[in-house]
């Protein structure tokens, strides 16, 4: 049976910088949980899953709202899997239950700046594209950029020291928090990062990598002060 889309949210039990970081406490709340209300409030999707091998993030998921029709493999649960490894095999589960999804959007656990706007945003995006990945702009230009040589500091690109930084082409990267999908382009190409793909450019106020215990207080420190009512 097809339907139309399809939310996935990526939440595997081992992580070694920040122990048990997708069911970890963000802001009172288990940060998989913020993943999660987005992809429901959003109203977008048909079905919002997670994949995971960790039963206590499953019982989470489910109390939430979500789905968890089968748990994530350990081939797909080790370090060196990719989001786009995980991603194939939920999509290959839902075909052999007989559902297959005209588009999908993976969603990271650990990305509590999500809002259904955003999503809603990405999604009506898709439709003119094959898949849309959010970036935010370098805060400094990277033409700029020096590199340490021998102890000492070089200029990796010295032509562009005296340039305005007006004058210099602004460069983008990925925020880590979700990626949408067109499910025939992501089986044609094997990846998210489609030939045909749109970017979502977001602010810097609602960005944060999350990988370090420092990264977390700057995170919550940043959410406080987005949703200072809660």
């Amino acid at each position: 049976m097809k339907k139309h889309s399809l939310a996935i949210i990526t939440a595997r039990g081992g992580s070694k910088r920040i122990p048990g970081k997708n069911k970890k406490a963000f802001c009172g709340k288990p940060i998989l949980l913020y993943s999660i209300d987005a992809a429901l409030r959003s109203g977008l999707f048909d079905e919002v899953m997670v994949s995971t091998d960790d039963e206590e993030i499953a019982q989470l998921a489910i109390k939430a709202g979500a789905q968890v029709p089968f748990m994530r493999s350990a081939e797909t649960a080790n370090d060196y899997a990719s989001t786009d490894d995980v991603i194939r095999e939920v999509l290959d589960n839902y075909k052999n239950r007989g559902q297959q999804f005209d588009t999908f959007c993976c969603i990271y656990p650990t990305a509590p700046f999500i809002t259904p706007e955003r999503l809603k945003e990405a999604m009506a995006l898709l439709k003119e594209t094959d898949s849309v990945m959010p970036v935010v702009a370098f805060s400094y230009p990277v033409q700029r950029a020096v590199v340490i040589e021998d102890g000492e500091l070089k200029r990796k690109w010295p032509e562009y020291a005296n340039s305005r930084s007006q004058d210099l082409e602004p460069f983008y990267h990925d925020v880590g928090q979700f990626y949408a999908c067109r499910t025939e382009a992501f089986y044609r190409e094997g990846t998210t990062d489609t030939v045909r793909m749109k970017p979502m450019v977001l602010n810097d106020t609602e960005v944060q990598d999350i990988d370090t215990f420092e990264d977390w207080a700057i995170a919550e420190m940043k959410y406080k002060l987005l949703h200072p009512q809660e």
